[in-house]
C-alpha cells in the first residue's frame, strides 16, 4: 500500500501536469482532469496491478477511460509511472502519440478509442466477462464522467454486468456536478445516483472523491463484494485552483500562460515520490483449442436461407476454434447464431435487446482474445451506429452479422427491414462488406471473416434461396462472380443476395425474347475490384442493370456509379426507393421495383436504346 501523503503529492503533480499540457496545446479539458486527480493517483499508484514496462503483460489489470476528454490525466499518470516515454507537452500535436481523446493506434496502453460518451462501461463489461470465461484474475476498471451517465447505454451495461455477476469489474464515476454548459441532470444528489446504480444490482460506494483514504477504502470494499462495484466519487470540477474550482464556463477551456502561473502559485509542487506500483502475477496469454475446421457444404439445387447457412458455419467454426464467440441481441433463433449453443453453449453470449451495449461489449471481448461474431436484425444495427463507428476507429476485429435484410423479409413491415445497413458499413474506414446469395457463399463469407483482422459485415437474408454454387467454389475478398456468362451477351445483370436470384429469373425471361444476358453476383460490396468489373462489363455489351434490396443512398448501385463514372457503360440501377409496406416476399420485390420483371424491363430499355 502506498502512503496517503505520497498519493496526495502525486495528485498535485497530476494537476500541474494537465494544466501545463493543455495550456501548451491551447485546447483540452484541464478542469475535467483536475476533479479526478486523487482517483487516478490511487488507481495507478496503489490499486491497479500492472507492469509499467510492458503494456501487453497478460497479467495487467484492465483500464478503460470512458470519459475520454480526460485523456491528459491518463497520459500524465502513465508518464509519472514510467510507462511511456513521451513529451507530455506534445499533447494534441500532429506528430504526437498523445491525441486529444484516446486512440489505440497512437499509444500501446490504449486499447479502445473513447470520447463518444457512454461506451466505456460496455467495453469494460466485455473485458471483465472475458476474464470470467477464461478463468483469469485480472480486474477491470473504468472511469466515467457524471454527464455521460445520462446515456442509456450506461444502463444497458449496468444490467448486463449484474446479470453475469461481474464482481471483477469496478466503475468509478467522477461526480463533479458540472457538464459542458452547466450543472448535470443529477448534480451532487449522491443518493439519487446510489438508488439508480443499486437498483441494477451493483455494490455502490459513495465517497469524497478528493479523500485518498476514502478512495482506498472503496476499492477495498469492491474486492470484498460478490457484485460489480460502482464508486460514486463526489468531486469538484477544477479542483485545486481558485480560478476554476467549482466554477462554470471552464469545460474544455485551457488556462492561458498567466493563469497557469497563478495556478502554479496555489498548487503544491512536490518531488515525485518513490512508489512501488503493484505488479501483476505472472500469467500466460489465454490459449484456445484449435482443430481442423470442417464446415457443412451444400449441393447445387438445395434450398436454404443464407441465415441458416451462416448459423451452421458459425457452429462448425466454433467446434474447431474455442476462441470463436457468438454475441447476439436476443434474436439468435432468427439470426441463427443460436445454432452454436447446441454443442458449444459456453461460446454464446446473450446480450439481450440492447444493441449499443452489445457492440461495445463485443469490442471488449475481442480485445481480450475472442473472435466475436455479433448478430441481430440488420435493421437494428443502425441503433448502434456510433458504437460501430468507434469500434472502427479502434481498429476492432469483430464480425457483425445482420439478418432479415431488405424488403424480402416480407410481412413484418418497414420497421424490421434493413435497408440502410450497407451504407452504414461502407462508410466506415477499413471495413469489409459481404453479401452472400446462397448457402455455399454464406459459408465462405464466414471463412473470409475468420481471423481476418478486420471489422467485417455479413448481410444475410430471411427467405430460402437455391444453392447455385458448388461446394468448392471460392469467393476472394474484393471480387465478384460471373454466374452466367454467355458468348456476346446483350446486357449484364448484376445483383447481390436475393437479387442475384431475381437476375437469374430475368435472364431466362430475356432469353425467351432473344436477348442474351450475363449475370454477376456482387458478393463483396467493399472492397470491390472495380477495374476488373469495368473491363468485364465493357467487353460484354457495355450495358448494365443493377438491382439491390437496399435504399439507393449508399448502396451497391451508388458504389458502382461512382466507380464507373468515367466509363462509357450504360447503367440502370434499381433499388428500394420508397417506404415499403407489409406483404409477401415476391409482392414486395415487385412493388419496390427490384424484382425479375423490373430487371427485365430495364434490360430491354437499355438494349432497345442502342
Amino acid at each position: 500500500m502506498t502512503d496517503n501523503s505520497k498519493l496526495e503529492s502525486i495528485s498535485d503533480l497530476l494537476r500541474r501536469d494537465v494544466i501545463e499540457m493543455t495550456t501548451e496545446a491551447g485546447s483540452g479539458h484541464p478542469t475535467s482532469c483536475m476533479s479526478c486527480a486523487e482517483v487516478f493517483s490511487v488507481l495507478f499508484f496503489d490499486e491497479m496491478n500492472y507492469d509499467p514496462g510492458d503494456a501487453s503483460n497478460p497479467g495487467n489489470d484492465e483500464f478503460v477511460l470512458s470519459k475520454g476528454h480526460s485523456a491528459p490525466i491518463w497520459y500524465a499518470s502513465l508518464d509519472r509511472a514510467g510507462a511511456i516515454d513521451e513529451d507530455i507537452d506534445s499533447l494534441r500535436k500532429l506528430d504526437s502519440h498523445l491525441q486529444g481523446h484516446p486512440m489505440p493506434i497512437s499509444l500501446e496502453w490504449v486499447e479502445e478509442a473513447t470520447g463518444s460518451l457512454g461506451q466505456g462501461l460496455s467495453i469494460a463489461t466485455g473485458k471483465a466477462l472475458a476474464a470470467k470465461k477464461q478463468d483469469r484474475d485480472y480486474h477491470t476498471y473504468t472511469v466515467l464522467g457524471d454527464s455521460e451517465v445520462s446515456e442509456g447505454q450506461v444502463y444497458e451495461a449496468l444490467e448486463l454486468a449484474s446479470y453475469y455477476d461481474l464482481d471483477n469489474l469496478t466503475a468509478v464515476v467522477d461526480v463533479n456536478r458540472l457538464g459542458q454548459r452547466g450543472e448535470t441532470i443529477v448534480g451532487h444528489h449522491m443518493n439519487w445516483y446510489r438508488d439508480r446504480f443499486s437498483s441494477f444490482g451493483w455494490n455502490v460506494e459513495v465517497i469524497d472523491g478528493h479523500s485518498v483514504q476514502e478512495i482506498k477504502n472503496a476499492f477495498e470494499n469492491s474486492h470484498a463484494s460478490d457484485r460489480p462495484t460502482v464508486i460514486l466519487a463526489e468531486t469538484v470540477k477544477g479542483k485545486g485552483v481558485s480560478l476554476t474550482e467549482g466554477e462554470q464556463g471552464w469545460h474544455g477551456v485551457p488556462l492561458d500562460e498567466e493563469e497557469m502561473q497563478d495556478a502554479f502559485e496555489e498548487l503544491p509542487d512536490p518531488e515525485m515520490p518513490e512508489v512501488k506500483i503493484p505488479q501483476p502475477e505472472e500469467q500466460e496469454k489465454p490459449s484456445f483449442q484449435e482443430k481442423k475446421v470442417d464446415m457443412r457444404t451444400y449441393e447445387q439445387g438445395e434450398v436454404l436461407a443464407t441465415r441458416d447457412a451462416y448459423g451452421n458455419a458459425l457452429a462448425d467454426l466454433a467446434e474447431a476454434r474455442s476462441e470463436v464467440l457468438a454475441v447476439d441481441g436476443e434474436v439468435s433463433n432468427s439470426t441463427r447464431s443460436g445454432y452454436i449453443k447446441e454443442d458449444n453453449p459456453d461460446q454464446f453470449v446473450e446480450s439481450f435487446i440492447a444493441e449499443q451495449n452489445m457492440i461495445s461489449m463485443a469490442q471488449g471481448l475481442s480485445i481480450k482474445g475472442y473472435e466475436v461474431f455479433t448478430s441481430t436484425f440488420s435493421a437494428f444495427i443502425s441503433r448502434a451506429h456510433d458504437q460501430i463507428r468507434m469500434a472502427a476507429l479502434s481498429e476492432a476485429e469483430i464480425t457483425v452479422v445482420g439478418s432479415h435484410a431488405g424488403v424480402s423479409i416480407g410481412q413484418d413491415g418497414a420497421s424490421q427491414m434493413g435497408l440502410s445497413d450497407i451504407a452504414l458499413f461502407r462508410a466506415l474506414r477499413e471495413s469489409r462488406v459481404m453479401y452472400p446469395c446462397d448457402g455455399n457463399s454464406a459459408r465462405k463469407m464466414v471463412e473470409n471473416a475468420h481471423r481476418s483482422g478486420n471489422l467485417d459485415y455479413i448481410r444475410t437474408t430471411r427467405p430460402e434461396t437455391e444453392v447455385i454454387y458448388g461446394p468448392e467454389e471460392e469467393f476472394p475478398i474484393g471480387e465478384f462472380k460471373k454466374v452466367e456468362e454467355p458468348e456476346d451477351p446483350d446486357v449484364v445483370l448484376a445483383g447481390a443476395g436475393i437479387t442475384v436470384h431475381e437476375a437469374l429469373e430475368a435472364r431466362e425471361m430475356l432469353e425467351q425474347e432473344g436477348i442474351k444476358a450475363a449475370v454477376v453476383d456482387i458478393y463483396c460490396v467493399k472492397p470491390f475490384n472495380s477495374y476488373n468489373f469495368r473491363r468485364f462489363v465493357e467487353s460484354n455489351s457495355g450495358k448494365l442493370v443493377v438491382s439491390e434490396d437496399h435504399y439507393p443512398e449508399g448502396g451497391i448501385g451508388e458504389m458502382l456509379g461512382k466507380e464507373l463514372e468515367e466509363s462509357n457503360i450504360g447503367m440502370r440501377t434499381l433499388a428500394v426507393d420508397k417506404i415499403p409496406h407489409s406483404g409477401g416476399k415476391q409482392e414486395l420485390l415487385e412493388n419496390c421495383g427490384i424484382d425479375r420483371k423490373a430487371i427485365k424491363k430495364q434490360a430491354l430499355n437499355l438494349v432497345e436504346d442502342n
